[in-house]
């Protein structure tokens, strides 16, 4: 079964950025293209090019073979999209931030937080009595916040990426 363009776009996304679908899109189906003609295809300077493909190897999307050109004696790389690395790398990230709103859930849980009258930090118990529960920003005195639309709001998260089908 092959991967979806809207499980290619979440990794590249997540991993690389926006600017590397394009960069993605025209490798896949395509065998061995040569990273010049990467460039010129799509109308990009071939440093921004290799920088591009560099990080999406970096995460083992594309994959390359290096041959040296006989005429020049450089050598150049040629990029193949590397689509069974997809699902594995989905559900890597899904996992990835399931763990760290899993320890952000339980941070609020475990822990009572100051935050003063403009906002400007908020603070555990345990740093705001060394700071004499006055803000280090504005020098007002800070507030026991009451965190449970916070933690409401990162168990919904958790919940949908536990459903979520990406």
């Amino acid at each position: 079964m092959g991967v979806t363009k809207k499980q290619i776009e979440y990794v590249v996304n997540e991993l690389v950025g926006e600017e590397a679908l394009p960069f993605v899109f025209y490798i896949k189906g395509k065998k061995h293209i040569s990273e010049f003609i990467i460039a010129e295809e799509l109308d990009e300077e071939i440093h921004k090019t290799r920088n591009i493909l560099y990080r999406l190897f970096e995460h083992n999307i594309v994959t390359f073979t290096r041959k040296k050109d006989k005429i020049k004696g450089w050598y150049i790389c040629y990029w193949d999209f590397n689509e069974k690395t997809i699902p594995y790398l989905t559900s890597k990230i899904k996992q990835g931030k399931i763990e760290k709103l899993n320890d952000r859930l339980q941070k609020e849980q475990d822990n009572a937080f100051f935050l003063c009258r403009n906002a400007c930090t908020r603070m555990a118990f345990e740093h705001a009595i060394e700071f004499n529960f006055k803000c280090p920003e504005c020098s007002e005195v800070m507030q026991e916040q009451n965190n449970q639309r916070t933690i409401e709001f990162i168990k919904e998260k958790l919940k949908e990426l536990k459903v979520a089908k990406t």
